[in-house]
């Protein structure tokens, strides 16, 4: 991975924490934490991950996302990947119909 990228890694987790630091949701979370009588620490883990694109990758992926069926495009189906998350081949062209769902009449 070249300097370039690494630093433009490091503005991202930079980014991360100044929008989370001056989130003015989460400090008045914190202060009614507090005030129940709790000391807060708040630790936070962000993982990016990237991908090197090929621009005739990246041309097929917007042709299938088009005319994906289900319910999941090619891009959820990566993600759920990288997170370990495998799905079932028929839950990625039927969205309607759970076959755990079985209702007798």
């Amino acid at each position: 991975m070249n300097q370039k990228v690494k630093n433009l890694i490091q503005k991202l987790g930079e980014a991360i924490h100044e929008s989370v630091s001056e989130s003015e949701d989460i400090a008045g979370v914190v202060k009614n934490i507090r005030e129940q009588g709790f000391d807060v620490l708040l630790m936070l883990e962000a993982t990016i991950g990237l991908n090197e694109v090929e621009e005739e990758a990246d041309e097929s992926i917007e042709d299938s996302s088009e005319s994906a069926a289900g319910p999941f495009t090619p891009t959820d189906l990566t993600f759920l990947k990288s997170l370990r998350i495998s799905i079932p081949e028929d839950a990625t062209t039927d969205s309607t119909t759970d076959p755990s769902d079985t209702t007798e009449a």
